[in-house]
């Protein structure tokens, strides 16, 4: 998890290899689900927004920030 100033992301780090694994792709449309309802339950009571970012292993360095991984890897 990281926590930002408008979000709350659920990173998940894989091997660019599993990215198109049918489990990993699995798993992530469920924290997608999670991430929905716990931002619909947040809005109501002041929270932070969740999102979940799948990140290939080898797009991660120590320049890179929350944001720019979100916006290269986030949903569309």
């Amino acid at each position: 998890m990281a926590e930002v100033d408008q979000v709350i992301y659920m990173l998940e780090p894989k091997a660019r290899n599993e990215m198109n694994d049918a489990e990993v792709l699995a798993k992530g449309d469920a924290a997608v689900k999670w991430c929905k309802q716990a931002s619909d339950h947040a809005a109501t009571h002041g929270g932070k927004s969740r999102k979940y970012l799948l990140i290939p292993h080898d797009a991660i360095a120590e320049n890179m920030t929350i944001s720019g991984l979100a916006s290269q890897h986030g949903p569309g």
